[in-house]
């Protein structure tokens, strides 16, 4: 279990769909990785028996999870734009509660027995990679401190440095005061912070930027 300028423009000839859609919000700078940032002590401990990629529903039960259901479609890129196939993206979270499926997890709130919480998703030939799962709550974390809401990933690759980072949502308020988000520069803060699509509903656009090893 060991488990984010434009592009230029001939690059994106090399892209899919969420490539195209992802650099085209003007928000990222060529050249730079996703920011790192802590893993967080709920790191997934226990296997599962449903390893899809549809983590609103677990194998074996009718019922789905619980919260607004939305699609993450990203892409995984090398410094110099070009698209990664096979990586590995380990990616955990919490419910739409707020709570994670750990043991460890000290927050009062529900556990959500529907929701899958965590899964790994290969990056495909044009770099990307899609799941869906419902929109993570805000939870507590001590001293007047909440965390907004957030993806973990971690993103390996032989030949590449592994990269662990947490990606935010827009429009977000707790993001203007999140103590991990604003250690960063706007422009870090920019490659961590999602784009949410104008045509296709709770769906949001994610850049990963690995560098070479």
């Amino acid at each position: 279990m060991n488990r984010r300028r434009f592009l230029k423009a001939g690059a994106l000839g090399s892209l899919g769909v969420a490539g195209q859609a992802i650099a085209s919000n003007g928000n990222l700078t060529l050249g730079l990785q996703t920011p790192t940032e802590i893993e967080g002590p709920f790191y997934p401990l226990i296997a599962q028996q449903d390893t899809d990629f549809d983590l609103t529903k677990v194998k074996g039960r009718k019922a789905k999870a619980l919260g607004q259901h939305i699609v993450i479609h990203g892409v995984v890129i090398d410094t110099e734009d070009n698209p990664i196939e096979g990586a590995t993206v380990d990616l955990w979270q919490a419910n739409a509660a707020g709570r994670y499926s750990h043991p460890h997890d000290p927050n009062p709130a529900p556990v959500d027995d529907n929701f899958q919480g965590w899964a790994i998703v290969p990056s495909g030939r044009n770099g990307e990679f899609r799941f869906s799962t419902v929109f993570p709550g805000i939870y507590p974390v001590g001293g007047g401190w909440s965390r907004p809401p957030h993806i973990h990933f971690k993103v390996t690759k032989k030949g590449y440095i592994e990269l662990t980072t947490q990606m935010y949502f827009p429009e977000q308020p707790l993001n203007k005061i999140d103590r991990l988000l604003q250690r960063k520069s706007k422009e870090e803060q920019k490659l961590m912070i999602a784009e949410k699509s104008s045509d296709k509903p709770n769906t949001f656009y994610y850049r990963i930027i690995v560098e070479k090893a």
